[in-house]
């Protein structure tokens, strides 16, 4: 079973940065595919950025350009680096994994964690 604890959220003002992380036990990041998730206040989930196992990644349309998804096998983390913060990307910031690329490109992912708040002003 896989556990995936974040880390890394916080208060910071428009145009910070921040880099969250997300550490994998239970289960290596080299074989599963991952995604970082956000929801923000009274709004519905949407997805920020997946990378696959191969490393290809996928950003939404919002975040294109300013958030980097990446892994370290080493250490077993997943990562979001996010630049040029706005009011906009305020929410709960959630890991995601799957080891069935299908599911993880579907959305529908096995492995959740239990979240991290960004709120920037």
């Amino acid at each position: 079973h896989v556990q995936l604890v974040e880390s890394g959220g916080g208060s910071v003002q428009a145009g910070g940065s921040l880099r969250l992380s997300c550490a994998a036990s239970g289960g290596t990041t080299s074989t599963l595919c991952m995604a970082w998730l956000r929801q923000p206040p009274e709004k519905g989930r949407e997805v920020v950025a997946i990378i696959d196992t191969d490393g290809a990644t996928t950003y939404g349309d919002s975040v294109k350009g300013r958030f980097t998804i990446s892994k370290d096998a080493a250490k077993n983390t997943l990562y979001l680096q996010m630049n040029s913060l706005t009011p906009e990307d305020t929410a709960m910031y959630y890991c995601a994994a799957d080891p069935i690329p299908s599911r993880c490109a579907a959305g529908d992912y096995r492995y959740w964690g239990q979240g991290t708040q960004v709120t920037v002003s």
